[in-house]
């Protein structure tokens, strides 16, 4: 039987998930008060001094340029070609995914990332259409930073990069090598490069905008929203869906009460 904390944990994920689906909801906004944040998994924040001062640079480059720049390409781009653009990215993350499948030791599922991405790459015409969806291969996406924590590496502490946005000690350590790995990354023209990191960075941003103005309506701490849905969801994805049990916090440890003369045991 689960625990009342993994079923709060659940409760509080399921929460969110319909909320971003659905639209606001005082559900939501309650779960960013004090007592509804516990939960959610939430660890140490040591960073939080300079991570909230990454965070408001973040928002700010995301006012002036980057969030005008997806309601400008999502305007203009009909939703067939933002598909194919989807699509193409997330053949070459499937590949990287299989990677990652595989070192984490699992077999098959690491099989059958890579024939979804052979059969994309072979017959949607270099990724452009996901045929392997429609042949029941789903993605199941996996990076480097959920192979080290499958392998047993914390988290460490919660950590905002710049442009990046929400991460933590471990999984900035793996980004490098995920970026690597990535289309941008694998392209040896620097004009190209850019340009698809660009393309990478704006449609990602598009397809977030009205999750991203939902969060703004009914987050009151918008910081503290996003790092705990950040720890909640990374530990979900690196166990699987099925993240072990953490001890309820909120419950004291039973004490035993103490001995009186007449209980204390005699010597004689």
């Amino acid at each position: 039987m689960r625990s009342a904390a993994s079923l709060r944990h659940a409760a509080a994920l399921g929460v969110l998930a319909v909320a971003l689906l659905a639209g606001p909801s005082p559900a939501l906004a309650q779960l960013t008060t004090a007592a509804e944040r516990r939960a959610l998994p939430v660890k140490a924040d040591p960073l939080e001094g300079l991570n909230r001062g990454i965070f408001a640079f973040n928002e700010a480059v995301d006012r002036a340029l980057l969030k005008p720049l997806a309601i400008a390409y999502k305007t203009a781009l009909p939703s067939p070609v933002r598909t194919g653009v989807d699509n193409v990215f997330g053949n070459v993350g499937d590949a990287w995914s299989a990677v990652n499948h595989l070192l984490q030791g699992k077999v098959k599922t690491s099989l059958e990332m890579t024939v979804r991405v052979t059969t994309n790459t072979v017959f949607g015409i270099g990724g452009l259409f996901d045929l392997a969806s429609d042949a029941g291969l789903e993605r199941q996406s996996e990076d480097f930073g959920q192979t080290l924590g499958k392998w047993g590496l914390g988290p460490g502490p919660y950590l905002v990069l710049p442009f990046y946005g929400a991460s933590s000690l471990r999984d900035a350590a793996a980004l490098s090598l995920d970026l690597k790995a990535s289309l941008p990354g694998i392209v040896q023209d620097g004009s190209y490069r850019w340009g698809l990191t660009t393309l990478e960075l704006v449609h990602g941003r598009a397809d977030l905008l009205s999750a991203t103005s939902l969060l703004e309506q009914v987050a009151l701490d918008k910081y503290s929203f996003v790092r705990d849905s950040y720890l909640a969801r990374r530990r979900n994805q690196v166990h699987d869906g099925n993240p072990p049990e953490e001890p309820e916090e909120d419950e004291p440890v039973p004490q035993s009460p103490p001995q009186t003369a007449s209980q204390t045991p005699s010597t004689r």
